[in-house]
């Protein structure tokens, strides 16, 4: 009789708990489909659904992890506000013609992450570490003052330790160097590099250090941008991280062609960027970094003339602004719309814009790996590829290695090149940065060579995928039922 009672108690606390559980989704969750797919696992997998929801579940937006801001008092915030929206309107007077109908994607970014739109920029695109790390590796031997650099993947290796050996040697001669690095993705460096740049006098720190207690919750919200900013003048980012494994080289012909874009930007442009790491360095570090005129000071006279802002997002902004700006510049395309993403799962949003450009003329053409290195997210999204080939959306599957870059042009007029994956990870949960490029220059080589990867890649067919065994969608369906989560 009392073992009758015990096990009625525990039916009776975990039903509450289970009740408690679901009133904090549905309280807590803002995506409708996101929210059904947590109440699913919390009801249908007794223990583990919780388990699941309250290790990658928990909304960082409405906790924010910091307060983005590079100074405390409030007074010279609003006044840095004031000059980001005097100096982005005096660039925008002077934006040529043809890009005049991005107005409100400028403003998209300036509203909602006050990000500066600037001019007097050279943007030069780097295919592949054997373009990047040259250029990154040069520019490093020539930092006179700082070197600020973010990264989610840093690895113990060969062009790992080049650039570390180059840190060193620049923290010696008086060079302030600082490095970020995600805790769970350059976890290789912990026990040597770190320490060796450390004792060459590199102020090094892990971004949400993996704590044993919160290990999970942590490892979900991880920080996925790559940034390298020098003397407040040159700065690279996009997709590459810091690893062998993006150079392909003829030492390793049996290695996977890795295919990847990243960028070398000079100019005003690398200030959001220089922002991004301030505020990401106060949140991680022991000490406090207060801007200096010498973080801020790009030259205006590159010989080029590219205008362009950042959008960055994760669980410390009030929205979701890379996902935004997609959709917006997504909405504003009249001829076409090339789009290159390793991981793909739009969601109901991103999916309708695609379609809505589809079906109203505009040439829609996706580039995705052929084989991906997770079979749940690959068949997730491709649980999408009828809708988008129906509405007219061409699909194309990259063969000749794994393609990494994260990619979108729009009417060879404007670029975006990032960080950010097409997926809820990307929108949600990393921290992410992505350049916006109004610059038709930059537009028309991304195109360029947009249209040299379709060389290497296979159009899906889509009469043929319509046709394919229910054995073949069934695994894609039922990932599809779980892609808010991924």
């Amino acid at each position: 009789m009392q073992e009758i009672s015990w096990i009625l108690l525990l039916e009776i606390v975990y039903t509450l708990v289970v009740i408690a559980t679901c009133l904090r989704i549905i309280y807590d969750t803002n995506s409708t489909s996101k929210t059904l797919a947590y109440l699913m696992l919390t009801v249908f997998f007794p223990v583990l659904g919780i388990i699941i929801y309250f290790c990658v579940g928990t909304n960082y937006r409405k906790r924010k992890l910091y307060s983005k801001k590079i100074v405390k008092n409030e007074l010279m915030q609003r006044h840095i506000e004031k000059q980001i929206l005097k100096e982005s309107e005096k660039t925008w007077n002077s934006v040529p013609v043809e890009l005049l109908k991005y107005q409100k994607l400028v403003k998209l970014l300036l509203n909602d992450g006050l990000s500066n739109l600037t001019g007097n920029n050279k943007v030069e695109i780097l295919k592949n570490g054997e373009e990047k790390f040259p250029a990154v590796l040069e520019a490093l031997k020539q930092a006179k003052h700082h070197i600020h650099i973010e990264y989610y993947i840093y690895e113990d290796d060969e062009i790992g330790n080049a650039i570390k050996d180059i840190l060193m040697e620049k923290s010696r001669v008086g060079v302030q160097v600082r490095l970020i690095y995600d805790d769970f993705g350059s976890s290789s460096i912990r026990k040597k590099v770190v320490p060796e740049l450390i004792d060459a006098g590199v102020q090094a720190y892990p971004f949400y250090k993996i704590l044993f207690i919160a290990l999970a919750n942590r490892i979900n919200y991880r920080n996925h941008r790559k940034i390298i900013v020098i003397d407040g003048n040159i700065a690279f980012t996009g997709g590459i991280n810091v690893s062998d494994r993006y150079i392909n080289s003829p030492k390793r012909p049996n290695q996977l062609y890795w295919r990847d874009t990243h960028l070398k930007i000079t100019g005003p442009g690398i200030y959001y960027l220089q922002y991004l790491f301030i505020c990401d360095w106060n949140f991680c570090a022991d000490e406090e970094l207060v801007p200096q005129k010498d973080f801020f000071s790009a030259s205006q006279e590159n010989g080029e003339n590219a205008v362009m802002q950042i959008a960055a997002s994760g669980p410390d902004s009030d929205n979701p602004t890379i996902l935004f700006s997609l959709i917006q510049a997504i909405g504003m395309a009249e001829k076409e719309i090339l789009i290159t993403t390793p991981y793909f799962i739009p969601g109901e949003s991103l999916l309708d814009a695609l379609v809505v450009a589809a079906l109203s003329g505009v040439k829609v053409v996706l580039l995705v790996p052929g084989v991906s290195d997770s079979r749940m997210v690959s068949a997730a999204g491709k649980s999408y590829y009828g809708d988008l080939m129906s509405a007219g959306v061409e699909i194309y599957e990259y063969q000749k290695g794994f393609i990494h870059a994260k990619t979108m042009v729009s009417d060879q007029q404007l670029s975006v090149i990032g960080t950010a994956n097409m997926d809820n990870r990307s929108f949600e949960l990393n921290f992410e940065v992505n350049s916006v490029i109004y610059d038709s220059h930059t537009a028309q080589e991304m195109t360029k060579i947009f249209y040299q990867d379709l060389k290497d890649a296979i159009q899906i067919n889509p009469e043929e995928w319509e046709k394919r065994p229910l054995y073949k969608q069934f695994p894609e369906k039922l990932s599809r039922l779980f892609s808010p989560l991924m």
